[in-house]
């Protein structure tokens, strides 16, 4: 009990330092990506007991004191990550207020950056997921300002209500976090104090964006109707720079933030796409066996949750078996994730294959891996490397490592990590080459972080497109038919 009260004085004092420095000189303190603002220690508390990371790296000691000499600096930029901070010093070297200084002149002459323009094209499962979280976190605010949503339907006060009420109340992930008003003239609903545009079009070449006053934005679009270079090109509007899909795409980059995020800065087209739920949870974890062990072949089967685009009772359907009660069944039904994850990771390609099954529950997804290794390995030593990777805590982060012996599908609702390993469940053959590995996913909520990420990261890159920026029918949005890249 002492050890426990003394944890929670050390996480709430760095709480009211982080707070303190908010409010009275307007820096945001982060923690690998969390906000130390307005939010819950629990976090925190955390790292005292999770065994994954070790208490001398993640000891909140030295990011109390490392706190109580910003408080004492009389200039500091508008954002910090403490725990990245901590981490850039050497185990060795202690961290003194001059080497604060020098560092922190580095941070601030290299995050000097306003805030991207966002546009959110569809509104549905993740748009309003990501709606949530770029209005809420102040560490996605100050990189991403959410201007504007584009819908198809036509915007009066009954339909703005109706938007603003699924923004506030979710079934699956609570009631929002925030202050929502509406502001009919504008047709804007007001979050927070912040107005976010609602925009009608059925066409992506109807909208005018330079007449909002946006510019250089990021558009993700969110509804799944277009998934080529030729028609999410239609999205190059005045005022965007850059598309995100929320979806495989065919002929555009397919991106798992995290692993290899970097090719956007090798093509001349502006339009990515971030792959599919399944795809951004397991690409990091086959990434790191593949480099550590080698993959001979595998299989990937996928327990996902029913997703809208199945019949909620026994109706007609393009796809075979979807068309069945989805909260009443199990339904076998294919998936592109062993496809998908060759386009991440290009040695994979022709060995893995894959198939799924949607299961009557709202949210909270499942893959299962079967991988046969080049390298003989054990249970232990698959864990180690998992946890090496999983040991920084962060936000927007690929991997995490559980060893809950009573962990099921509706505790990973709400957590951040894009695939988070079964350690309890994980098995390896006789011979030490058939490995199986469970990894658990919220198939909404950990794809959105993958989405922000890389939103961010494109946000804050410098990527030279000379071609596409010379090319003024582009700015335009001219259909791809008369465009070259």
């Amino acid at each position: 009990m002492i050890q426990y009260k003394n944890q929670q004085q050390e996480c709430l004092t760095v709480n009211l330092l982080a707070n303190m420095l908010w409010k009275d000189r307007n820096v945001l303190c982060l923690y690998h990506g969390y906000s130390l603002v307005n939010e819950k220690i629990d976090f925190l508390l955390n790292f005292h007991r999770d065994p994954i990371y070790p208490a001398k790296s993640y000891n909140l000691n030295a990011i109390l004191d490392i706190l109580k000499d910003l408080i004492q600096l009389p200039e500091l930029p508008g954002v910090i990550d403490i725990g990245e901070l901590k981490e850039s010093f050497p185990k060795e070297q202690a961290i003194t207020k001059e080497s604060l200084i020098s560092k922190l002149w580095y941070l601030h002459l290299n995050n000097n950056k306003e805030a991207k323009d966002v546009i959110l094209y569809g509104f549905g499962r993740i748009g309003r997921l990501l709606a949530r979280e770029l209005c809420t976190d102040p560490a996605l605010k100050i990189k991403l300002n959410l201007r504007a949503v584009v819908t198809r339907d036509p915007i009066d006060i009954k339909y703005l209500k109706k938007r603003a009420s699924l923004l506030q109340k979710d079934s699956i992930h609570g009631s929002f976090r925030g202050v929502i008003d509406i502001d009919e003239q504008s047709h804007s609903i007001i979050v927070n104090g912040k107005p976010i545009r609602f925009i009608n079009a059925n066409d992506p070449q109807e909208i005018d964006y330079s007449m909002l006053d946006i510019k250089d934005a990021i558009l993700v679009d969110n509804t799944g109707q277009f998934r080529d270079l030729k028609s999410l090109s239609m999205h190059l509007r005045l005022g965007i720079e850059s598309v995100i899909l929320t979806a495989p795409g065919k002929d555009i980059p397919n991106i798992v933030f995290g692993i290899n995020h970097n090719i956007a800065t090798d093509t001349l087209s502006p339009i990515y796409s971030t792959a599919s739920c399944t795809t951004n949870a397991i690409s990091p974890v086959l990434n790191l066996i593949q480099q550590e062990f080698g993959i001979i072949k595998g299989h990937i089967e996928t327990i996902h949750a029913y997703t809208n685009d199945q019949n909620l009772v026994d109706n007609m359907h393009a796809k075979n078996r979807r068309g069945r009660a989805a909260a009443l069944n199990m339904v076998i039904t294919e998936t592109g994730a062993g496809a998908a994850v060759s386009k991440i990771i290009p040695v994979l390609k022709d060995k893995l294959t894959s198939n799924a099954i949607r299961v009557p529950v709202s949210n909270g997804s499942l893959a299962i891996l079967i991988l046969e290794l080049n390298k003989k390995t054990t249970v232990s030593e698959v864990h180690s490397l998992i946890m090496r990777s999983a040991a920084t805590p962060s936000k927007h982060k690929q991997i995490d490592l559980s060893f809950d012996e009573d962990l099921v599908s509706s505790d990973i609702v709400g957590l951040s990590p894009s695939g988070i390993v079964d350690g309890c469940a994980t098995h390896i053959s006789h011979d030490g080459h058939t490995l199986t590995l469970y990894v658990w996913y919220d198939n909404e909520y950990g794809y959105s972080m993958q989405v922000l990420g890389f939103a961010c990261w494109l946000s804050t890159s410098s990527i030279q497109r000379p071609l596409l920026g010379d090319n003024e029918v582009i700015k335009q949005g001219v259909s791809q038919e008369t465009v070259t890249f």
